[in-house]
């Protein structure tokens, strides 16, 4: 097949969504598929993530001073023209942010679009200019992909019904685990990994381990990510005087390496379509929190079995306290904890995953020609 991926970047992009894309198309171009990818990226932009050597990229070019209408009309045409002379078979635009002018570029063509929805309904409530143009989804695309039956399920029917379950793939080293008691003369590490953005609620992790630092002085937290809110919270860890505590060292190539060597795992997100790093997180023998309210989160976190999901009926920041107390206190609790559920893996190894959407392209493509 020939394929075409699009998505907004790869350059400095170090989400899920983007390492998802690149991990299943570099495993459809290892199966000897066409595979281009397009992004809004600069001429001189390197991928964050690696590619398979026999994928073919190709880069817009960025307009961050632009207006974003002015934006997505001049990416809509020059895809558009770009697309009609490379004629893929299929093209799959990875969230809402390219699949929609995706749609748009290609409407009138023989080109079938698959949207890649990585995201949930929370995410549109305060965004009516992009809730108004999911609405659009439907009549331009195909299919589109969720990461699970709780996310479809949480879609309204008229997108419900064009939405089909493709799990994200995962990664796991099942002989490296994180040494959860820590050494005698080491710091034990609390570690989190996402953008540092609204969704990811970093703010409540913070407070929370503010109120028991004192408590537990041989403890730090790790933010793993970077993000429009790097400022704020600078200003949050520097207010409450643990600057040599808290860290924000960026984004990491090398996320195995964080994972073993923390004691740890926190994901405070208000919403998730699918929390990819906690399940690596659980294969490291983590024992994890999250709240009981996010979607994804709680499919994964299993209570008082591989981690704590903490109570939404009561306030979030003292429900986070008291479950940070209870793990940071209590290394045999760690241990307990630490497990990891091996059928999640299973259902989200690479290559049933790419198997999975070899099969709903073939068939879009199929049904297009008939």
């Amino acid at each position: 097949m020939k394929i075409l991926f699009c998505i907004k970047e790869l350059h400095n992009a170090s989400g899920g969504a983007e390492r998802v894309l690149t991990e299943v198309a570099s495993k459809l171009a290892e199966r000897n598929h066409e595979v281009y990818i397009l992004s809004c990226d600069s001429a001189e932009a390197e991928q964050f993530y690696p590619l398979h050597e026999n994928i073919k990229w190709i880069k817009l070019g960025s307009e961050e001073d632009s207006a974003k209408s002015f934006k997505l009309l001049r990416h809509i045409i020059i895809m558009r023209r770009f697309i009609k002379k490379l004629q893929p078979e299929i093209a799959i635009g990875f969230m809402h942010s390219m699949y929609i002018p995706l749609g748009f570029s290609l409407l009138g063509t023989s080109v079938p679009v698959i949207a890649s929805e990585h995201i949930v309904p929370e995410h549109y409530r305060c965004r009516p200019w992009e809730w108004g143009l999911l609405h659009l989804t439907p009549f331009m695309v195909k299919k589109i992909t969720c990461v699970s039956k709780q996310v479809k399920d949480a879609f309204a029917p008229f997108l419900n019904k064009k939405m089909i379950v493709v799990p994200n793939p995962v990664f796991v080293k099942d002989n490296i685990k994180a040494n959860l008691i820590g050494n005698d003369n080491d710091r034990k590490t609390m570690l989190t990994i996402g953008r540092l953005d609204k969704q990811k609620d970093h703010k409540v992790l913070i407070e929370a381990f503010s109120k028991i630092a004192s408590e537990f002085p041989e403890w730090d937290l790790k933010i793993i990510g970077e993000g429009e809110l790097r400022t704020e919270l600078e200003k949050q860890i520097k207010k409450n005087g643990l600057t040599n505590r808290i860290f924000l060292p960026g984004r990491t190539r090398n996320v195995s390496h964080e994972y073993e060597n923390a004691q740890l795992f926190v994901l405070p997100s208000r919403y998730e379509s699918f929390g990819l790093t906690l399940v690596e997180a659980m294969s490291h023998g983590l024992p994890t929190i999250g709240f009981d309210y996010c979607l994804g989160v709680n499919q994964l976190i299993k209570h008082n079995q591989n981690g704590i999901l903490v109570d939404s009926s009561v306030c979030n920041l003292s429900g986070m306290t008291n479950a940070l107390k209870q793990l940071m206190g209590n290394s045999e609790l760690r241990i307990k904890l630490g497990g990891f559920s091996s059928d999640v893996f299973e259902t989200h190894k690479l290559a049933t995953v790419v198997d999975q959407w070899e099969t709903l392209l073939k068939s879009s493509i199929n049904h297009t020609k008939k």
